[in-house]
């Protein structure tokens, strides 16, 4: 008997073509919004495939979720999700790895950009001023922690090995068959931030990662590293980084993920003038977002819940006790 997925935002027609081509054999497919009885929809659904449900479910509607087994998202990430609503046995999975690549390479963009001052020189020569004393950062040999050591983080490590890196990995295990020179845990980490030239946060946000560089973290840090954060604004104290980047010309910020995003807020807000800042360059959460990428994510997705309809381990579930 084929099960159900209900697919919960609006797909493109090559998104859809690809769900349809892939999951029509094992599954009856149908979309929530051209289904005229939503309660019917979401009651008869064994699978959920989701980009954002706290835009694409009312609050009232997660009741009947009762039946849902899997809920697989587009998205990569989990911190948005209301785990509060949903019933103790419905299994969550993120779309681990979909964006990996084209986040790897903007990130890295970033720190390069930063070392060598690309923004500030551009700003001189527009305003008539030819600095060709100023100096920027050697990137080649330099001491790389990537906080985060998952799909995001790898990527990162395959671009960075022509510039011969030592890298410090900071993830769950502590471990990794990765060739680095040193892996640890959160627990490493002011010590993985004290010999850093370079930080990137690739990291999930979670109950335990929220606010996880502060003042203490940030002091920790050489006074001329480059942080880059795509990963979500709030692990980093918004407060303490910006009092930091003030205090520390030489020190810069890569800011991908922002505290308040439209994505899960409904508007984007910063407390403080970040892009004011010589030593900062700001992009709006697009680090994954390259041609092809919506649809790139969707095949990934779509695998996933090929694998559990088939009875396979899946990739990305959620650990809700991390986020509640």
């Amino acid at each position: 008997m084929k099960q159900n997925i209900l697919v919960s935002f609006n797909p493109n027609s090559k998104q859809r073509e690809i769900i349809e081509n892939e999951l029509s054999e094992k599954a009856n497919i149908y979309y929530l919004e051209s289904d005229t009885n939503r309660t019917e929809a979401i009651e008869k659904a064994d699978i959920i495939f989701s980009w954002n449900p706290i835009r694409e479910f009312d609050d009232e509607e997660y009741k009947y979720f009762e039946n849902v087994k899997l809920m697989q998202l587009l998205s990569a990430g989990g911190d948005h999700l209301p785990f509060e609503f949903f019933p103790n046995s419905l299994i969550v999975a993120g779309n681990v790895g979909a964006y990996a690549q084209a986040m790897a390479e903007h990130a890295l963009a970033m720190a390069l950009s930063l070392s060598k001052n690309l923004f500030v020189n551009h700003q001189k020569i527009k305003e008539g001023v030819f600095d060709q004393s100023s100096q920027g950062k050697l990137v080649h040999g330099a001491n790389f922690a990537i906080i985060g050591f998952g799909g995001i983080g790898k990527e990162i490590y395959k671009l960075l090995q022509p510039f011969e890196p030592k890298i410090y990995a900071i993830n769950t295990s502590g471990k990794t068959d990765l060739n680095v020179f040193f892996a640890g845990t959160v627990e490493d980490l002011n010590y993985v931030l004290s010999n850093a030239d370079f930080i990137f946060i690739t990291i999930p946000l979670t109950q335990k990662t929220k606010g996880m560089i502060g003042k203490t973290e940030l002091n920790n840090m050489k006074d001329d590293a480059i942080l880059v954060n795509v990963a979500r604004g709030e692990i980093i104290d918004q407060k303490d980084l910006y009092d930091h980047l003030l205090s520390h010309p030489k020190f810069k910020a890569g800011i991908d993920a922002w505290w308040i995003e439209p994505f899960r807020h409904g508007e984007f807000k910063v407390d403080y003038p970040f892009v004011e800042l010589p030593n900062v360059i700001g992009s709006p959460h697009n680090s994954g977002m390259v041609p092809g990428s919506m649809l790139k994510a969707t095949e990934f997705a779509v695998k996933n819940i090929l694998e559990f309809l088939n009875g396979n381990k899946i990739k990305g579930v959620f650990n809700r006790a991390e986020y509640l």
